[in-house]
């Protein structure tokens, strides 16, 4: 994904030879890596009498979309007869909440085109209304409003393109009042415990400032003011709803949970800070009031539980699930009854239904029971260092039954680049080491989580210190006898199909062959061509990647398609027609400019996606011509 803005385990020599004391797996069907599953996506009503989940269906002899049905539950398990209550046939529905015991809550947009558009189902009816009719407005879910059964706070740009105002929308007959005009600046808003609009960042740019308000009939005052290099992010009210929890790194490198008063907006108190990364998030029971997590991400994903029930539930979960890592997918208002998700990096896992009062364990379905566990690959933290001597932290995914020597290798920078990768299943990982390659992921200059420092290192280095960190991680696999120097591939999405691209064009002796998925070619044309929604931010843009006139030589030296006489390796482009942040432009201009000099480029354009391939058909071809591709130039 290209974005708009923004315990570990110790460093390891030479691989374990654990992988190659394993038998070689069988070969899997590329569709049974990347399918959706038979079913997935649960989730419990609010009272716990309904689950939902979605399944693909074809309807009118349409290719299968993930639809929403429902169930009753009789305690902990389902009963009776499945009710599908959505009709999609062009994409999937990506997701979906409960709006009560009777009402369904999704998102859908159009052939990619990022502009959501939000939609209730009544379950008794089957009356689908959509409650953002607008063609061309992006909308989303500000606040589901839980305490009122017939209201939603959603945020839309169909006033003016840039920017979101926040409407209630009654969720039976689509009416909208605006509860927050935008003045033109503001960039998010928060809302309280009651969910009424009471805070929000404003941003030239450059600077951003937290508003705060008492309540909704006064206007907004400005609490704190920052640059963007510093973040005050407000996650949630305090019970009190005077005070503002918010993830803040002012005075500090790394994002800490901190309280606010808005009486003393500087007086930010600490309240938990994690060993060494960000903070990526809090939460809180509703019911009793209490702060219960913060979770972040070392080499793995850890928790800091606040609270002893919190606590407590997650041993007894692991109890259950030995050797799993446990995630929260959805509760009942009471907080008795859990989705709970199963899994690690060799397994998409299961889901059940956890009863916290009687601490039982109830299975809804494995996501993918067609790929064993044992055959899947580990997915190893490593670390390496860059050569000005930062520590850059990543993932290697070995085969299973092969000794880890001169293994043919995928590299996979990931995208953001404001993002980073993380340890657990991963579907294009699995599909790759299953076919033999070691797959190389690193969390490069600017990724998130290590904090602001490290983020900083970024700016102004698209192509070149950023790029060098992905190449010292190259030949960090090499000099650890890992890698093929012969035979290495590079291969990424978005900022990752921007790293693959400069990694041809500025070290093409490195590549064997190349694989560029929904990437920017050329920083002057991309800048230009972004949302209409992301130009409140772009001189933020311009700061962390390069102003188009003040530092166009930098920008145009550091774009693959302006320097494309440099490439001679292999290369297959993937684009979506609507993609509305990587323009179909960045890729029809480097096809052009290499058909230009007579070298031939495989190039898959669809015409029903965006910035990527969502819809089964399209992931098949692509991961079906990469596996070719692959094999032709690696093996």
């Amino acid at each position: 994904m290209l974005l708009p803005f923004p315990a570990g385990l110790p460093r390891r020599g030479l691989v374990p030879e654990e992988a190659a004391a394993s038998p070689v797996p069988p070969v899997y069907p590329i569709e049974t890596f990347f399918r959706n599953p038979a079913r997935g996506f649960f989730r419990l009503s609010d009272e716990g009498s309904m689950l939902g989940f979605m399944e693909p269906v074809s309807i009118d002899g349409q290719p299968a979309r993930m639809n929403i049905f429902v169930q009753a539950l009789e305690g902990s398990r389902p009963t009776g007869t499945a009710q599908r209550i959505t009709s999609e046939t062009e994409r999937d529905i990506s997701g979906y909440f409960w709006k009560g015991e009777h009402t369904v809550i999704y998102e859908k947009d159009f052939n990619g085109d990022e502009n959501f558009h939000v939609l209730a189902v009544d379950i008794r009816t089957g009356t689908v209304t959509d409650l953002t009719p607008f063609p061309g407005v992006r909308a989303s879910i500000e606040d589901d409003l839980e305490d009122d059964p017939d209201h939603l706070l959603i945020s839309h740009n169909g006033r003016n393109p840039e920017v979101f105002d926040v409407y209630r929308v009654d969720i039976r007959n689509g009416e909208l009042v605006l509860v927050a005009e935008n003045p033109g600046n503001v960039i998010g808003w928060q809302t309280d415990h009651a969910g009424r609009v009471r805070a929000g960042i404003a941003s030239d740019g450059l600077n951003s400032v937290l508003l705060y308000r008492d309540d909704e009939q006064q206007g907004f005052r400005p609490l704190i003011q920052t640059d963007f290099r510093t973040s005050v992010g407000p996650q949630f009210f305090d019970f009190d709803d005077v005070r503002l929890y918010a993830l803040s790194n002012r005075g500090r490198d790394k994002l800490a949970l901190v309280r606010i008063d808005p009486a003393n907006p500087d007086d930010e108190e600490l309240v938990f800070e994690a060993p060494g990364v960000d903070l990526d998030g809090a939460g809180y029971s509703k019911l009793r009031k209490v702060l219960t997590v913060a979770a972040y991400q070392t080499d793995k994903p850890a928790y800091h539980f606040f609270d002893d029930v919190s606590r407590e539930r997650h041993e007894r979960l692991q109890r259950h699930l030995p050797g799993y890592e446990i995630a929260y997918q959805s509760s009942t208002r009471d907080e008795n009854k859990f989705i709970v998700a199963a899994y690690n990096d060799r397994t998409p896992g299961s889901r059940h239904i956890y009863d916290a009062r009687l601490d039982t364990l109830d299975k809804l379905a494995e996501i993918n029971p067609e790929l064993p566990e044992e055959h899947m690959a580990v997915v190893r933290p490593i670390q390496y260092q860059s050569r000005d001597g930062l520590t850059i932290h990543g993932y290697l995914t070995l085969p299973l039954g092969r000794q880890p020597r001169a293994l043919p290798c995928v590299v996979n920078p990931h995208g953001g680049p404001w993002a980073r990768d993380g340890w657990g299943f991963n579907p294009e990982a699995q599909f790759l080491a299953n076919r033999g390659y070691a797959v190389l992921q690193m969390n490069f200059r600017g990724s998130t989580g290590y904090g602001r420092q490290f983020w900083e290192s970024s700016f102004g280095q698209w192509g070149l210190a950023m790029q060098d960190d992905i190449t010292d991680g190259v030949q960090w696999a090499i000099d650890q006898g890992i890698a093929d120097p012969a035979r290495i591939a590079i291969y990424g999405g978005s900022y990752g199909g921007y790293a693959t691209l400069a990694g041809i064009t500025y070290t093409p002796q490195l590549y064997a062959a190349a694989i560029d998925y929904v990437g920017v070619s050329n920083l002057l044309t991309f800048l230009n061509t972004i949302p209409p929604y992301w130009k409140p931010m772009l001189e933020k843009m311009y700061s962390m990647v390069g102003d188009p006139v003040a530092d166009r030589e930098r920008l145009e030296a550091t774009s693959p398609a302006l320097n494309a006489d440099r490439i001679q390796t292999p290369l297959l482009i993937a684009q979506g027609a609507h993609d509305p942040r990587v323009n179909k432009d960045e890729s029809d201009q480097m096809v052009a400019a290499l058909k230009a000099r007579g070298i031939d480029v495989e190039y898959i354009v669809k015409d029903n996606e965006g910035h990527g391939f969502h819809n089964d058909e399209n992931k098949f071809e692509f991961y079906h011509r990469m596996a070719r591709f692959l094999d032709a130039h690696l093996k």
